[in-house]
């Protein structure tokens, strides 16, 4: 059948992850693969770039899906869109070789982690942002985030129950800025272990806020220990927001950023 590719923006807040569950909780996947299949009149099953967990957002998932259907691009968004509840859309969809894939075919992948530095907590996306009432020091940080640059053993910045059977993974890129009270870490790999951000995001803060010097980046990284690796940041504030393909495939360029820091930052 022919293939698709498309991308999906979601507030994660009130999704129990990604991927699809047997015990019927709401997930995202569920809600997309019901809404395409009401477009495509028969069921659709999708494949994601890269599984988010309970409470974590997206703003440019990629999926991939197979359908005989014969519907129009901007038909099969607005269909899916119609059929998808308030706080999950469809950004495009676009038909791509059948040899496309959007998890194997992927070269490196993006996420964000945005935080809420302020005494006050938010009012306003208190389920879109990470609050630290301690400040923060993002030169600090910045000095942190080079440890762990590069190829490594990742394994104490991974959850204990990750499932991966190897641990080593290549981040190209760690950024991290401030915007006011919003402090961005900005992070793209080759692939992610289960909890990675959250667990950079924990170390980050506290060696922000003085706690620990920025050598505890390293010194954590060195351990191999799960153990020695701090707190797990909240899944708030966590986004899924980009995906690298060959140019081959022609997918459409997609605003990675979450919405409310568009202005703020460039893709």
């Amino acid at each position: 059948m022919p293939r698709f590719a498309a991308s999906i923006q979601y507030d994660g807040s009130h999704y129990f992850g990604w991927q699809s569950l047997k015990t019927g909780l709401p997930t995202v996947q569920a809600a997309v693969e019901k809404s395409l299949s009401t477009v495509a009149d028969h069921p659709v099953s999708v494949v994601c770039a890269g599984r988010t967990d309970a409470r974590v957002h997206g703003s440019n998932q990629i999926i991939h899906f197979d359908s005989d259907s014969v519907r129009t691009e901007r038909g099969w968004a607005y269909g899916a869109n119609a059929n998808l509840p308030d706080d999950i859309a469809v950004n495009w969809v676009k038909p791509v070789s059948d040899d496309f894939h959007a998890r194997f075919s992927a070269k490196w992948r993006r996420y964000r982690y945005v935080i809420y530095n302020h005494p006050i907590r938010p009012a306003h996306l208190s389920k879109g942002v990470t609050w630290n009432y301690r400040p923060l020091d993002v030169a600090r940080m910045k000095e942190a985030a080079e440890y762990l640059k590069g190829e490594h053993d990742f394994t104490s910045y991974r959850a204990i129950q990750c499932q991966a059977k190897n641990p080593v993974r290549t981040i190209t890129r760690m950024d991290i800025s401030r915007h006011g009270p919003l402090i961005v870490i900005d992070v793209q790999a080759n692939a992610f272990l289960h909890h990675m951000i959250r667990n950079f995001a924990g170390v980050l803060m506290a060696i922000g806020c003085g706690k620990r010097e920025p050598i505890w980046a390293k010194v954590v990284l060195d351990a191999r220990d799960r153990g020695q690796g701090g707190v797990t940041a909240s899944p708030c504030g966590l986004y899924f927001i980009d995906v690298g393909y060959d140019d081959v495939f022609g997918l459409p360029e997609s605003e990675s950023n979450p919405h409310f820091i568009a202005p703020l930052l460039p893709l």
